[in-house]
């Protein structure tokens, strides 16, 4: 490896935060990361039937779903830049700039450039789409009493925590296998 690039590698890998103490053992760990890996498997292909049979209520495609629903949690009044809603969905900018396009041409979201960055265009839900969206409110409701309904809000709370962690060790692990160690 060059001088220059073992360099940038070991600043990328010091600033990774640094592997927990285990309290499994190593095959303990590769079972769970493998029992658990076909669970979030499962969960995601669950997760975009739903978003899929919802956006066809609308007459959009389940990624366009997501789009709406990143502004609907991110939106404080101002709109929300691609690369905000880009970064929460773990997408390319491009796309969620190609799809909001198509979005806006049919009425479900306002884009508007930034007044203090020309570059940026800020995105926010139409009225129309709030007023969509408040009509299949029960219908979602009733879907995710029926999912967490058994979970109290500290369990939830916990969980969500927990599955956060994972998801920031995974992503660090990748970067580290993506660094050839």
């Amino acid at each position: 490896m060059p001088p220059a690039k073992r360099g940038k590698v070991t600043t990328a890998l010091q600033s990774l935060p640094s592997a927990p103490t285990s309290r499994t053992s190593s095959a303990e760990s590769r079972d769970f990361l493998r029992r658990i890996g076909w669970d979030i498997d499962s969960i995601n292909v669950h997760l975009c039937e739903l978003r899929r049979h919802t956006a066809r209520e609308l007459g959009i495609t389940g990624p366009q779903w997501m789009i709406l629903m990143a502004l609907e949690d991110l939106d404080n009044g101002d709109g929300v830049p691609v690369h905000v809603v880009s970064n929460r969905l773990g997408v390319n900018g491009s796309f969620v700039t190609t799809q909001s396009k198509l979005l806006e041409k049919r009425g479900f979201i306002r884009r508007k450039r930034s007044t203090s960055d020309a570059r940026v265009v800020q995105m926010s839900l139409s009225t129309k789409t709030t007023k969509q969206l408040a009509t299949l409110s029960t219908q979602q409701d009733t879907i995710e009493q029926f999912v967490v309904g058994d979970f109290d809000d500290r369990e939830l709370s916990e969980f969500a925590s927990k599955l956060s962690m994972l998801k920031d060790r995974l992503k660090n692990a990748c970067l580290k296998v993506s660094l050839d160690l």
